[in-house]
């Protein structure tokens, strides 16, 4: 069932100058169509952090708030109000005084969970007494109710009690029935839902001599989240192989599958790598997160000079526009963000993906083989004769579907790609290295795109402070560097910065002081200057100065603006953009 949008708050939002009629509007179609929570919705837009909307509540619907992170909570009261209803209507208990059952809620207007909570207090004959919680209060809450270690403990002792009775396929009960056992379903499932919950991208699997690790990567890091027992190694690995439709029986060869589940009303997809090591399998499954398809370019980084290029480069009738940048900086999801704003009912956009990440609605996309010779390279003579206006090819690896790719960007298609090198400015030489004739690259060359992921500094705790003097200089000569109207707007005699709150961070961001990733974008447009550098003797340093005479904003410089932001840290920033340098 959709989600209702709270109407009192988006009209005190407008009238507070918060947002606009306009957004309004869009926020409401946008809410309504993806059944997401406003609130939520908000916060993740960065429109207000989830401390001013709970305030904004409080004094909206005339309750007081409870910050949950101040009080001792008495697992007993938890127990008031089941799991399963704290999660679908987002309200928990989490105190009691006599008859008297506090509540918190993080929608006030949402009848259902009003009723929901009378029904509940009549039939225990408590009285209500409601309060507004932050969203990360009802998070951190929720994991109150279990935790991954305890819910997997209870799992290991009915596998252990399977065990004793010593059932093996000789005696009749084949593999996929004992995998499929509650105990075992009962670990991998467990594990996936902490994995989603945790917004982790991927999980390991990794067996050794003793023990078996799992380890979540979150905004970028991997953390060990669970050991396991060595002897349940092989049931887990074969359930995974399972639900992925891969070889049980095939151990010495890596392997490669999907699945979908369903996790809170919500399909998500995880696409799962086998890889034989001396102590057993080990398995990855990357997350696909199926609300990808609704993310824009501008939650990825995208933003002013740096979005109007690409915007420019879309909307062109025919060429290539190529992403560069590491494995796992964004290059697909920044592909996906693209192929939705492109995607019309006028338009036939076909797509060459290996492996296929983000499923978008009304996109022909084809997955590659090549064991069977169904390259990138291959797939591309096909494409061409089903008639597309947009080709997305998920790389450009070797010279002959380098030469596709223009040849198909010089006729009359729009081309979408990602390359390997370390700026914008690399593709150029990368393309002439992989055997692209100079002449054709200005006529079929739109953009240019390198970009990298740092991690987002939590909002709601991380820490302000006044740059020092190193910090200033580092900013300062980056400013000065940068285009007039960005010197104008930034430069200053002191600077204030965020920092990571890593000594106390909050619930929101669950401890880790750090909550999503952005992109720090760079985007490179052909322009006829551009044209005579590559057609003459080409020079690193004349198309850094073309680029620079273009506007453009190097990754770097890009960041730092996003540092004064308060979006990331500088030091984050000096890290990524270190190693991208020395890539």
């Amino acid at each position: 069932m959709p989600k209702r949008t709270p109407t009192t708050l988006l009209r005190e939002l407008v009238s507070r100058q918060i947002i606009s009629e306009d957004q309004s509007i869009l926020i409401r179609d946008e809410i309504k169509k993806s059944g997401s929570d406003l609130g939520r919705y908000l916060i993740s837009k960065d429109i207000i952090s989830d401390s001013d909307l709970a305030d904004l509540k409080s004094e909206l619907y005339r309750l007081p708030v409870v910050h949950l992170t101040e009080i001792e909570i008495d697992r007993e009261v938890l127990k008031e109000i089941s799991e399963d209803k704290v999660r679908f209507y987002q309200v928990s208990a989490f105190a009691k005084e006599g008859n008297v059952l506090k509540v918190g809620l993080t929608d006030p207007e949402d009848v259902e969970a009003l009723e929901a909570l009378k029904f509940i207090a009549a039939n225990k004959g408590l009285t209500l007494e409601k309060y507004i919680i932050s969203y990360g209060d009802l998070d951190a809450l929720t994991r109150n109710y279990s935790t991954l270690s305890g819910e997997i403990g209870k799992a290991l002792e009915s596998f252990d009690e399977e065990l004793e009775k010593e059932i093996t396929p000789a005696q009749g009960k084949g593999l996929e029935e004992i995998t499929a056992d509650a105990p075992v379903t009962r670990i991998v499932a467990t594990v996936i839902k902490y994995a989603v919950e945790s917004r982790a991208s991927d999980i390991h699997i990794e067996p050794f001599e003793d023990r078996v690790r799992t380890r979540f990567r979150i905004d970028g890091v991997l953390a060990t989240a669970l050991t396991l027992p060595k002897n349940l190694h092989s049931a887990v690995i074969t359930r995974i192989k399972i639900l992925s439709d891969l070889k049980i029986d095939e151990t010495r060869l890596a392997q490669d599958g999907r699945f979908a589940t369903k996790l809170n009303n919500r399909k998500i997809d995880f696409r799962v790598s086998t890889f034989p090591t001396k102590n057993g399998e080990k398995v990855v499954m990357r997350i696909l997160d199926p609300l990808g398809g609704n993310i824009d370019l501008p939650d990825l980084g995208y933003v002013g000079q740096t979005l109007e290029v690409m915007e420019r480069g879309m909307t062109k009738p025919f060429g290539a526009i190529l992403i560069t940048g590491p494995t796992g900086s964004g290059k697909s999801t920044t592909l996906a963000a693209m192929l939705k704003r492109m995607n019309t009912e006028d338009i036939n956009i076909v797509t060459l993906e290996d492996p296929i990440e983000y499923f978008v609605d009304g996109v022909n996309q084809s997955q590659i083989h090549e064991e069977i010779g169904y390259t990138f390279a291959e797939g591309l003579r096909h494409i061409l004769r089903q008639d597309p206006d947009v080709v997305m090819v998920g790389e450009i690896r070797d010279k002959e579907t380098a030469g596709l790719a223009t040849q198909a960007a010089l006729t009359g298609h729009i081309v979408l790609s990602t390359l390997h090198t370390n700026d914008a400015i690399g593709v150029v030489p990368r393309l002439i290295d992989m055997g692209v004739e100079k002449y054709l690259i200005p006529s079929t060359l739109n953009v240019a795109a390198a970009q990298r992921l740092l991690r987002r500094l939590c909002p709601d705790c991380k820490l302000k402070a006044t740059a020092n003097a190193g910090e200033t200089k580092l900013i300062e000569t980056a400013i000065k560097d940068m285009p007039e109207q960005y010197q104008k707007q930034y430069l200053a005699k002191s600077y204030e910065i965020y920092k990571p709150n890593l000594e106390n961070p909050c619930k929101t961001c669950g401890g880790k002081a750090y909550r999503g990733r952005i992109g720090i974008c760079e985007t490179l447009e052909m322009t006829p200057e551009f044209e005579k550098i590559i057609l003459g003797t080409i020079s690193e340093s004349a198309m850094r100065q073309e680029a620079k005479r273009q506007g453009m904003l190097t990754m770097y410089q890009d960041g730092i603006l996003k540092v004064l932001q308060g979006i990331v840290s500088l030091e984050e920033l000096l890290e990524i953009a270190q190693a991208g340098e020395s890539a």
